[in-house]
């Protein structure tokens, strides 16, 4: 060998020292079971003051009983200079005592002009630390997620179910012990319906749009028919598990809104509903009738009648306001049950009733409508012990096919037809006289 080789060589093991020296892997050779070598990685893997410390003991002394024999085994295999084993873990023992997870790679190498072997050591103490750390998170969360009222469910991009919570099978109707992961969405044992009550196509469900787009969707409402045959209405909000990774499943969570629904239903009703009879009350049958009005002539209604009672004060005065309540119920009902399903009755307040029938009744059959109203009020009530008899006046109102009347100008003329209507009598006054009691409109 030339100088100029020698010189390259020498060279190229200073560079290679020097890679060993400062490499983050312990660098260990151990020669007859003994070590020989350490690099400084090694001496703060084992944590040791130096390699000192390290030198001439054997090799077993750092190596954890458990894995001992298997590590003896696969350097026993290696035969051929420059031959290595698989990457294994185990753990070393540093000299305080404590075990030290590593991942290792032994090589068959020359040392000196003898048969030695080169274990290449990688710490794993911060990826086993980062691994515990990410179990303990997701054990933790996987408790938050199962103890939540909320449903949560996460769908691959097939559609496929990939996990549930208790809550989400207890909305759904799914009993606990069904095994219906991997299952897709559309097979699970409940139909997704719309607020109509049709079947939701899947294509239409909030996590297909999710999972398509990559949109997130937020208080999308729909009902779900459960295999037990209850139905339920939910509140559901649909991401991507990872937004940033447009192959990410999708996760949605969901709340059972059945009785917050039927409240705000239930209120809605009592919003618009007289409290005593259950007929619309005076907002809502004034607000029908300014809709029909603004039909430009289209409009369904085409006749408004006013009614009153007549000698209802009477009762009230002698009988007293519970009796006059029974009164206005009865009457309420039988006006309904006169009156064709698609024509309106609502109660103005106190013994007034505003109706408005639909279509374009001959004016040949209206006088015999009226004449029903009357024969249906006018028969017997009994309430408390007491037989009653009230009749009503009727104040009838048509729309023109051009109508430029506003409600409070309907209702007006109406209101003078019933007066023409009523018989004359110590009860009743002239337009304008003060209204009775039991006036529960809502």
């Amino acid at each position: 060998m030339g100088d100029a080789d020698a010189a390259s060589a020498e060279l190229l093991a200073q560079r290679y020292r020097s890679l060993v020296e400062h490499t983050p892997d312990g660098i260990c050779v151990h020669e007859a079971g003994r070590v020989v070598y350490v690099n400084p990685a090694m001496v703060r893997i084992l944590g040791a003051h130096s390699a000192d410390d390290l030198i001439g003991l054997r090799i077993t002394h750092f190596v954890h009983p458990d894995d001992a024999p298997a590590m003896l085994d696969r350097i026993a295999h290696l035969t051929a200079e420059g031959a290595a084993s698989p990457p294994t873990d185990m753990d070393l023992v540093r000299v305080d005592g404590r075990r030290v997870p590593v991942r290792t790679v032994s090589v068959l190498t020359a040392w000196q002009g003898e048969v030695a072997y080169q274990a290449v050591v990688h710490d794993l103490t911060a990826q086993r630390a980062a691994e515990a750390s990410a179990r303990q998170a997701e054990a933790y969360f996987t408790t938050v997620v199962s103890q939540l009222e909320e449903g949560v469910l996460v769908v691959d991009r097939r559609g496929r179910l990939e996990s549930i919570n208790p809550a989400g099978k207890r909305i759904l109707g799914i009993d606990e012990g069904a095994a219906v992961l991997g299952c897709h969405i559309d097979e699970l044992p409940a139909t997704m319906i719309d607020r109509d009550g049709r079947p939701l196509p899947s294509g239409k469900h909030p996590m297909a749009h999710t999972l398509a787009t990559g949109e997130p969707v937020s208080r999308y409402v729909f009902g779900v028919l459960r295999g037990d045959g209850q139905q339920v209405w939910v509140s559901c909000n649909c991401r991507l598990l990872n937004p940033d990774n447009p192959d990410s499943p999708g996760v949605s969570s969901f709340a059972d809104i059945t009785e917050y629904r039927a409240s705000k239903r239930q209120l809605e009703y009592q919003a618009t509903h007289d409290a005593l009879t259950g007929l619309a009350n005076r907002s809502l049958i004034l607000s029908q009738l300014s809709n029909a009005l603004a039909d430009e002539g289209d409009a369904l209604v085409t006749t408004v009648l006013f009614i009153d009672l007549d000698g209802f004060k009477a009762i009230n005065d002698t009988l007293g306001h519970a009796i006059g309540d029974t009164v206005l119920q009865v009457v309420a009902q039988r006006l309904q049950h006169a009156l064709r399903a698609e024509d309106v009755v609502g109660r103005l307040g106190g013994d007034e009733f505003l109706v408005l029938l639909s279509g374009h009744p001959q004016r040949t059959n209206l006088p015999a409508l009226i004449e029903r109203l009357r024969t249906s009020m006018a028969e017997p009530i009994i309430a408390h012990g007491h037989r009653l008899e009230v009749s009503a006046s009727i104040g009838i109102t048509e729309l023109g096919p051009q109508e430029n009347r506003t409600p409070e100008s309907v209702l007006h003329d109406a209101d003078l037809a019933m007066y023409r209507d009523k018989p004359s009598g110590p009860d009743d006054l002239a337009p304008g006289r003060n209204r009775r009691s039991n006036n529960h409109a809502s």
